[in-house]
């Protein structure tokens, strides 16, 4: 990505994988969400019973999702959750989260556990066949984060380096595309702690996730490739043919980008130490 505060600025294979992929990663309490769902999660279906919107996040993708000392919605913070809290607003709805491994969201979805997902998630054909998408409110892009000291200036540097990913995000796509061998884990600090410990070379994940990163830990650098990596969009997930849902989210996602509540967004969480 050119540098992912001035794009926000600018506003933004089998059934199996397209459930796999990501911008942006993954995670039974009885009867609670798919895929091991956060303890503290509730039911969707709060539009007619309670009063509640209840959104689907995996919050190991910061600065959009992660878990704080004080969030905005209960312990969790960040872009994307401000985002849903102020949707909630706008709809007359109280905002509640299911954090929950990324690979589990769109199927807790299409089961009905969550009202929609919003995970820094990446709009792409195969997902749209599934879900539907609101209009786009961020623009990124996939980097490499490495030491400082390191060779790799372009994304075909990486050929005989050991590539770390994290499951399901799009980074792992990409780098698959690429045709080169890696190695996935759950959790971006996962995978930041590999390249750390010099146990790889290279970690390919979303750009805003990863000047985070590399601010929170020093000797790290970023390495952009505007050639091997394109622009991508993250957008919130209904259930297909939820119109009435979507439209109220779409309404609620303009209004911000128009004010310029999300530029304001990325600005504080990219600016936060």
């Amino acid at each position: 990505m050119k540098k992912i505060k001035k794009m926000a600025l600018i506003g933004l294979t089998c059934m199996t994988m397209l459930f796999g992929l990501a911008a942006c990663g993954e995670k039974k309490d009885t009867g609670a969400t798919a895929g091991g769902a956060d303890t503290d999660s509730v039911q969707a279906g709060g539009a007619e019973a309670g009063g509640q919107i209840v959104f689907g996040t995996n919050a190991e993708f910061p600065p959009f999702e992660f878990v704080g000392g004080q969030g905005v919605i209960g312990q969790y913070d960040g872009i994307d959750m401000a985002i849903a809290k102020q949707i909630g607003t706008d709809i007359g709805k109280e905002a509640t989260i299911n954090n929950m491994e990324f690979d589990s969201l769109l199927l807790a979805l299409q089961n009905g556990q969550v009202d929609a997902v919003i995970a820094g998630m990446t709009v792409t054909d195969e997902r749209k066949e599934a879900v539907d998408f609101s209009i786009p409110y961020y623009s990124a892009t996939q980097v490499m984060i490495v030491k400082e000291d390191s060779t790799i200036a372009k994304a075909s540097d990486m050929a005989d380096k050991k590539i770390v990913v994290i499951q399901g995000y799009t980074g792992e796509t990409v780098v698959q595309e690429l045709g080169y061998k890696y190695e996935s884990f759950k959790k971006g600090t996962e995978a930041i702690m590999e390249l750390t410990n010099g146990k790889c070379d290279v970690v390919v994940i979303d750009s805003a996730t990863a000047e985070k990163y590399v601010k929170d830990n020093a000797g790290l650098k970023i390495v952009e490739d505007s050639d091997a990596f394109g622009n991508e969009e993250y957008a919130i997930a209904v259930k297909k043919g939820n119109t009435e849902l979507l439209n109220q989210i779409n309404s609620s996602i303009q209004k911000m980008l128009d004010d310029g509540t999300i530029s304001e967004l990325s600005a504080k969480y990219l600016d936060a130490e």
